[in-house]
């Protein structure tokens, strides 16, 4: 059974919870079996990686591991703060979703 989140890619978020508290990102992708997303610049990792042909040299790469959809919170694009959103239907009948706390549509 899959859930429907209130989190998209391409989305601006707000990390709430975690070592990275107060961060803000895009997200560059959605996981939605295992309920997370991949946030830019958000919770950073060090991973050892082989020499290949991206990386010869091989060494310590820096980046994003994935984190859990509740502890993240969408960035209103009206005013800029962190909300909650809703679904409503709009003029065409569609589901879309909205910011809570301006009721703005999200695109």
């Amino acid at each position: 059974m899959s859930v429907k989140l209130h989190i998209k890619k391409g989305d601006t978020v707000l990390v709430i919870a975690g070592d990275s508290k107060g961060q803000q990102g895009k997200v560059l992708e959605v996981q939605v079996e295992k309920e997370r997303a991949i946030v830019e610049g958000v919770n950073m990792v060090s991973k050892h990686t082989k020499p290949n042909a991206k990386h010869p040299q091989g060494g310590i790469v820096k980046q994003e591991a994935s984190i859990h959809i509740s502890n993240l919170q969408l960035i209103d694009p009206k005013s800029g703060k962190p909300t909650r959103t809703g679904r409503k239907e709009d003029a065409k009948g569609k589901l879309v979703r909205y910011a809570k706390k301006s009721g703005e549509e999200i695109k």
